[in-house]
Parts: structure tokens; sequence; C-alpha cells
């Protein structure tokens, strides 16, 4: 019977390049299945607390990269699709796949998805300030563009988070009930007396959202359904958008779904503005300009992007950890990050109302 990939390092007390030696057997017997002879490997990132790997490959046929998705094998076919159908039939800049001597994208083994795709090389980063953040924006526009028309192949989940988005909003209001009772019975915890403070503020910010969503387009936008949208790339950042041959590439698309694609450019401007300290709006026209340059912004997909906005997004992203392990997330650090985040969030909405009122149809009035 098949060894299976379990997580190896669920408790993070191994070097974060560990590889167990069944994996590095396992990954030989795939390199076995191309046809190119590997002259060194090295460990990139692992994720060994789900099982998943990347490695860059030096070959006899250029560098590449050897990949174990974490997730289940039929969702990673859907990621696996995706990438195949945005080179091959868009051709997008994301890295191409690299077939099998017997014409597969993919090796199965271990209950997990391996696959091959070329490295590409140069790539960097681009500069932290707002004309790279303009850059990262026209990027994610473009893919957003270009994956409209996927369809998984068969035996492909189909990952969509496209109705989801109510449940999603009634989620975070829930859980800020939880907070104040997690808070109140841990109440010796540094951080518990700021979350008691705070998230009533935040509480009443969610269910606003809620509202303004239920009365907004989505479920007639919505209905135009998966294939129309296209896919979100879900973790995408100045580490998954770079400079390289041609212009800015999109890289790990592993966790790709069908989705309303303004929620990856809200991520990332939300993200911006977190690493600023504060909301300028200058940075947020200029990503959201780049931004429709290469996929249009409709009136109503801008509502949408407003509303998302006005969800406490950065609050919730860094307190829900307290509701796994009060006794260790409830700490000093916590206390003085939701200060700051409460400190954010009043330039918020200011700018927010700007926007409202200055932002549409791709240019400030």
């Amino acid at each position: 019977m098949e060894q299976l990939i379990t997580p190896w390092d669920s408790d993070e007390i191994l070097d974060d390049l560990y590889v167990p030696q069944y994996i590095e057997e396992m990954a030989q017997q795939v390199i076995n299945q191309y046809d190119f002879k590997v002259n060194s490997m090295e460990v990139i990132t692992t994720k060994a607390d789900k099982g998943g790997l990347i490695w860059k490959i030096n070959t006899s046929k250029g560098p590449k990269s050897l990949k174990i998705l974490h997730r289940r094998p039929s969702r990673s076919l859907f990621s696996i699709g995706a990438q195949e159908y945005l080179v091959n039939v868009k051709k997008a800049r994301v890295p191409p796949i690299v077939k099998t001597k017997s014409g597969s994208n993919i090796v199965e083994m271990g209950g997990k998805i391996w696959f091959v795709a070329d490295w590409i090389e140069p790539l960097y980063q681009v500069s932290a300030d707002i004309e790279g953040a303009k850059l990262l924006s026209n990027a994610i526009g473009e893919f957003h563009q270009l994956s409209q028309g996927y369809v998984p192949p068969k035996g492909a989940e189909n990952a969509s988070r496209l109705f989801r988005w109510p449940n999603a909003y009634k989620k975070i209001v829930r859980k800020m009930t939880w907070f104040k009772d997690v808070a109140k019975l841990y109440s010796e915890m540094p951080a518990s007396r700021t979350i008691l403070n705070t998230v009533d503020i935040f509480e009443e910010q969610a269910k606003k959202a809620l509202t303004m969503l239920e009365q907004s387009s989505y479920q007639q936008m919505v209905s135009k359904g998966n294939k129309e949208w296209g896919l979100v790339h879900q973790d995408y950042g100045w580490s998954n958008g770079q400079m390289g041959p041609g212009g800015m590439w999109i890289i790990d698309l592993d966790g790709v779904a069908y989705d309303i694609p303004i929620r990856d450019l809200r991520k990332l401007i939300t993200g911006s503005m977190d690493d600023l300290g504060k909301w300028d709006i200058n940075w947020i026209v200029g990503m959201l300009e780049a931004y429709n340059e290469a996929n249009p912004i409709t009136d109503d997909l801008f509502e949408i992007l407003l509303i998302d906005f006005s969800l406490p997004n950065l609050y919730y992203k860094n307190v829900k950890e307290m509701l796994i392990e009060p006794t260790i997330a409830l700490n000093s650090e916590l206390d003085s990050v939701v200060q700051r985040i409460v400190e954010i969030d009043k330039t918020k909405w200011p700018i927010i109302e700007q926007l409202r009122k200055e932002w549409r149809g791709g240019n400030r009035k």
C-alpha cells in the first residue's frame, strides 16, 4: 500500500527546509517520469503543517520548479487546469507546466498532486512604493481579464467563492460575539481589555457591511456565473506578482478560485494601507486606475469594492487567532497590533467617502 504524504511539522519545531526522507524518495520517483535529468535540487519553501513543498530543480532542460500541492487532488486539478488554460489559451505570463513522458500535466503520488513548471528567470519584486503598487494592480487586473472563460478539467472540483460572500460576512459578524466572550473569559490576558474596548465598533462595521451587501447588486452580479467572472488568485501580493521577461508575472496559482475579481484588489489595497500605517487616497486611486486599465471597473463592481473595504478585514484577520489558542494569542503584541489597527481604521472612513464621491469609471471626477 502506497505511503500517504502527511503534515510533518504541526508543532513548527523542525527546520523550515526539512524534508522527510520518504518524500525525498518519492521526489526521485516523480522526476523519473519526466524527460530531463536533474543536476541539483534546492528546497525553496515548505508547508510542513499541511504537507506541501516547492523545490527549484536545475535540469538538463533548464531550471524548473517541482511542487507538491497540499490540497485535495481534485482541488489541485482545478488550479493545474487554470494554469494550463492561462498559458496555452490566453498566453498569460504565468509559468508553463512541463508535461511528463506520457503527456500528463501531473503525477499523483502519496495522495497528493505533484507537478513541474518552468522556473522563470530573472524574476524580482517591484519596489514597495506607489509605483510598485500600480504595477501589481495592473498585473492582477490583466490576470482577472485573461482568466474569464476558464472551465475546469474532468475530475476537478468546481472551486468557487462567487456565491459565498453573504455567509463570509455573516461569519465575521458572528465571531465578533465570540471575541467578546473569549476576552471576558481570559480577562487577565494583556490584550483582553483592548479587545473588549474595541470589538463593538468593529462588530457594528461588519453588520453595516452585511446590510450594504444584501442591498447591493451582488446577487444580480453573481448570477452571471463562474465562467463569466473568472478567477481570483486569493494570495496575491508583492511575492506572487513579480517583474520578469516581458513584464509582470503571476506565480503560485495553487489557490485560484472563481470569485468576483475585485476581492484580490481589495486585499492588495488594504494590505498596502496596513504597511503604510494609514489610508492614502493617492495610493488607492493610483492602484484603482492601474487595475482599471487592464480590467475595467464598472460602477457595480466599484460599489462591491467599497462594501468590502467597509468590512473590518484587518481587525478580523489579526484577532481571529485568539479563538484557537487564547492563552497564547491574547498577548501584549496583539494588544499593540489592535491599538494600531484602531488608529489605521480612523483614517479609512474619510477616504472611503472621498472615493465614493470622486472615483467612477476609471478616473477621479
